[in-house]
C-alpha cells in the first residue's frame, strides 16, 4: 500500500473549521428557533448553506494536509456534489434541532440523516479523486467513522436544541455543541482517511483533467474565510440580540410592574384602590385570627365634597381630593392602609383594636379634613363622616366588615355629619335598606314605576297658568309615592341619574304634546342633573326629543341649578349656547346660593331665573331675605330675564312678590303638583 503523511498545521485548522462552522451553525439555530415565516426559511437556508461550507471545507483541508507520493487531483462535478450534500444534510438538522420539541424519535431519525450526510459528503469527496484501482477501505475503521458521525451529530443535535430551554447557560451550550459537532465532522474525516488504503501503483485518474491541489487550496481559503466571516458576524448579532432581549426583559418587567400598580392603585390619588384594600384586608384577617388580635375597618365620606364639585368644577376637586388623601395618609401609622374606596370615599384599615385608640385616630381624621383648604386661591372647607367596624365583632370577612363600617357611616351623616360612630348592628337596617332602594332603583323604568307630576307656573299675581315644571316620583309597587328627596340623590351618585332624566325629558315632552292638541299652549321645564347637563351626548338627546314629539323649541324650558352653570364655566357656555341655538329656553334655577359671576351671568343664554326657595320661605318685609330677593328681581330686570318664584306658600308671600316685580310664580299656594290629566282639569281656562 502506498504509504501516506499529514500536515500538522493544516490537521489542527481543519479541526478549527469544523468548530467554527458548527458555532456558525448552532447560532443560526437560536435564530431559527425566533422567527416564524419567511424570516425562519431565510435563516434556515443560511445556516444550512454555512454549515455545509464549513463541512465541505474542513473536509477539504483535511485533504491538502494528507499526501501520497503521487499527484492528487479532484473531479468538479463530485466535488461539487459533496458540497451539495453537506448543505442538504446540514439544512435539515438545523431544520429538525429547532423544532419545538425533538423527541427521542426524531433525535435519532436526525442523528442518522446528518451522520449520514457528513459521511456521504466525506466518501464523495474521496471518489472526486478518481483512483485507478479504486481505494479499499477497512472495514472496521470504516464502520467506526459512521458510529462517531452519527454517534456526535445527534450529541451536537440533542445539545442544540436544549439550547431554547435552558437560555441562562446558552454561551455555554453553543460552545458544548459546537465542539462535539465539530469532533463528529473531524472525527469522522480522520476515522475514514484511516480506513482508506492506496493499493502500489495507484493512479489519481483527476490528477490532470480535474481541479488540482493549488486551485483547491485557494478556493478551500476562501470557503474557510467565508465561513470565519459568518461565524463573527453571527456570534456579534446573537451577542446585541442577547442584550437587546436583556434591554427588553427589563423593560417589560418595569412595565408590569407599572400596569400591576395602575391595576391595584387609584390613578388621581395614588392610593391602594377597591382591589388591594379587600386583598390587604384578607391578609390582615388571617393575621388577627391566628395572633387572636383586633383591627379595625374606617369608613370615611367627605361632607360637603359635591358642592365644591359643582361650585368649583371637577379640576378643584380632584386637587382637593388629592390633599385631602395625603392628610388622611398622614394622620395614620405607617404599617396602616388608606385606599380610595370611590367618589369622595377612603377606608382606613388600622391595625389598632382598642375602641379608645380607634375614637382618637377618628377624632384626629375629622380634626385633620376639616382645617381650611386653599386650591386655586380658593379657601374650601369639609367635613367628614366616619363608620367604624372591629374585628372580629363586627365581621368577619372583607364584605362584613366595609358594609358595616359603611351603615355606621350613614349613621354619622343622619346623625349631624363630622363625627364618627362605631357600628351597632340597629344600623344594618338602614344598610340594607339603602342597598335595595339602589337595587330596585334600576329597574324602576323598566317596569315603569317613574311618574311625572306637574306644579303650575302662573303669570304673576294670579294670572293665568303659562306652564308647568315636570317633577318626577316613584310610583312603588309596595312602598307608594316616593318624593324625589328620597331617591335622586342615590340616582346621582349611583349614575342612574341620566336616565331618569332622559325619561323624565321624553314623558314631559310627550304629555305637553297631548297639551298642545288639546288647544293649551303651555310650556313645561324640565330639571337637568349635572351628570346630564355635562353628558356628551345631551344636545342630540334634546333634538330628537323635540323631533320625536313635533314641539315647538321654545316650548321646552331646561331648568339646570345655578352652581352647575358656573361649573367649568367656558364648558358650560358652549353647552348652553347650543342649546339656546336650538330654540330652547334655559332656566337658572335655586338662584342666590350659589356663586355666579356678573361678568359671566350677562353673557348666560338663559330666559329665566328662578329664585330659590329658601329665600321665600323666610320672606317678610324688612327682612334680610326680602333685601336678597328684592336685589334678584331687580338684577333680573336688567339683564332683561323672566323672574320665576318658587315655593310660594302664604298670601303675604305672594302679595309681597307681587310688588317687588316677580314676573312668575308657583308653589303650593297656587297649586300642588298633580299627574297630566289632573293638571288640565284643574287649569283648564274657563268660559
Amino acid at each position: 500500500m502506498l504509504v501516506s503523511s499529514y500536515d500538522a498545521v493544516l490537521v489542527v485548522s481543519s479541526f478549527i473549521v469544523a468548530i467554527l462552522a458548527s458555532y456558525t451553525a448552532v447560532s443560526m439555530a437560536t435564530q431559527i428557533s425566533r422567527t416564524r415565516g419567511k424570516a425562519m426559511a431565510l435563516w434556515l437556508a443560511g445556516g444550512g448553506f454555512a454549515m455545509g461550507l464549513g463541512i465541505w471545507s474542513m473536509h477539504f483541508i483535511g485533504m491538502l494536509a494528507f499526501s501520497l507520493p503521487i499527484e492528487l487531483g479532484y473531479d468538479p462535478l463530485l466535488t461539487f456534489i459533496s458540497l451539495l450534500v453537506a448543505i442538504a444534510s446540514s439544512s435539515f438538522a438545523l431544520w429538525l434541532a429547532c423544532r419545538r420539541r425533538l423527541t427521542w424519535r426524531r433525535l435519532c431519525f436526525g442523528a442518522l440523516v446528518m451522520g449520514a450526510g457528513v459521511a456521504g459528503m466525506h466518501y464523495l469527496g474521496m471518489e472526486a479523486m478518481m483512483m485507478m484501482p479504486r481505494i479499499v477501505y477497512d472495514p472496521v475503521w470504516f464502520a467506526l467513522s459512521l458510529v462517531i458521525a452519527v454517534t456526535a451529530s445527534g450529541a451536537a443535535l440533542w445539545i442544540t436544541a436544549s439550547l431554547s430551554r435552558d437560555p441562562t447557560h446558552r454561551t455555554a451550550l453553543k460552545v458544548i455543541a459546537a465542539i462535539a459537532m465539530g469532533c463528529a465532522i473531524v472525527g469522522m474525516h480522520y476515522s475514514g482517511m484511516e480506513a482508506a488504503r492506496f493499493p502500489v501503483g495507484s493512479i489519481c485518474g483527476a490528477a490532470n483533467a480535474g481541479v488540482d491541489t493549488h486551485w483547491l487550496s485557494i478556493i478551500v481559503a476562501l470557503v474557510t474565510l467565508a465561513v470565519l466571516g459568518i461565524a463573527l458576524i453571527i456570534s456579534l448579532l446573537d451577542s446585541r440580540h442577547v442584550s437587546e432581549t436583556g434591554q427588553l426583559n427589563q423593560s417589560l418587567h418595569q412595565a408590569n410592574k407599572a400596569l400591576e400598580h395602575m391595576a391595584l392603585h387609584d390613578t388621581l390619588t395614588r392610593l391602594p384602590n377597591r382591589a388591594l384594600l379587600a386583598d390587604r384586608i384578607e391578609q390582615t384577617i388571617e393575621t388577627a385570627h391566628r395572633s387572636k388580635s383586633r383591627f379595625t375597618v374606617l369608613f370615611l365620606d367627605l361632607d360637603g365634597f359635591k358642592a365644591v364639585n359643582d361650585a368649583y368644577g371637577h379640576a378643584v376637586g380632584d386637587f382637593l381630593l388629592v390633599e385631602c388623601a395625603q392628610r388622611i395618609r398622614a394622620a395614620v401609622h405607617p404599617e396602616d392602609t388608606v385606599a380610595r374606596f370611590g367618589g369622595d370615599e377612603f377606608v382606613v384599615l388600622s391595625q389598632r383594636g382598642d375602641a379608645e385608640d380607634i375614637a382618637t385616630l377618628a377624632s384626629e381624621i375629622v380634626e385633620i379634613v376639616s382645617q381650611p383648604y386653599t386650591i386655586r386661591d380658593y379657601e374650601l372647607r369639609l367635613s367628614a363622616s366616619i363608620g367604624i367596624a372591629i374585628y372580629p365583632e363586627d365581621g368577619q370577612d372583607p364584605h362584613a366588615l366595609l358594609v358595616n363600617a359603611d351603615a355606621a357611616m350613614y349613621y354619622r351623616k343622619d346623625m349631624g355629619r363630622n363625627g364618627y360612630s362605631f357600628f351597632d348592628p340597629s344600623m344594618n337596617a338602614n344598610a340594607e335598606e339603602h342597598l335595595r332602594l339602589v337595587q330596585e332603583l334600576r329597574l324602576a323604568i323598566e317596569r315603569n314605576e317613574l311618574v311625572l307630576h306637574y306644579q303650575p307656573k302662573f303669570d304673576d299675581p294670579t294670572g293665568p297658568v303659562i306652564g308647568a315644571e315636570a317633577l318626577v316620583r316613584w310610583q312603588h309597587p309596595e312602598r307608594g309615592l316616593i318624593m324625589p328627596d328620597q331617591f335622586v340623590p342615590t340616582a346621582e351618585k349611583t349614575g342612574q341619574i341620566i336616565d331618569i332624566d332622559n325619561w323624565a325629558l321624553d314623558e314631559a315632552c310627550r304629555q305637553l304634546k297631548i297639551w298642545h292638541e288639546q288647544g293649551h299652549q303651555w310650556t313645561v321645564s324640565v330639571n337637568l342633573s349635572p351628570l346630564q347637563f355635562a353628558h356628551t351626548e345631551l344636545i342630540d338627546t334634546v333634538r330628537k326629543t323635540l323631533a320625536r314629539h313635533g314641539l315647538p323649541p321654545h316650548s321646552l324650558i331646561l331648568e339646570i341649578t345655578e352652581s352647575t352653570a358656573m361649573r367649568n364655566v367656558d364648558d358650560s357656555m358652549a353647552i348652553l349656547q347650543q342649546l339656546d341655538e336650538l330654540g330652547v329656553k334655559i332656566s337658572i334655577d335655586d338662584f342666590g346660593t350659589g356663586y355666579s359671576s356678573l361678568l359671566y351671568l350677562k353673557r348666560l343664554p338663559a330666559s329665566e331665573l328662578k329664585i330659590d326657595q329658601g329665600f321665600i320661605s323666610e320672606l317678610i318685609q324688612d327682612s334680610e331675605d326680602a333685601a336678597i330677593v328684592s336685589a334678584i328681581i331687580a338684577l333680573g330686570k336688567a339683564l332683561n330675564l323672566r323672574i320665576v318664584a318658587e315655593g310660594v306658600e302664604t298670601l303675604a308671600q305672594q302679595e309681597f312678590l307681587s310688588e317687588l316685580g316677580c314676573d312668575s310664580q308657583q308653589g303650593y299656594l297656587l297649586g300642588r303638583p298633580v299627574p297630566g290629566d289632573a293638571f288640565v282639569h284643574l287649569h283648564e281656562p274657563t268660559s
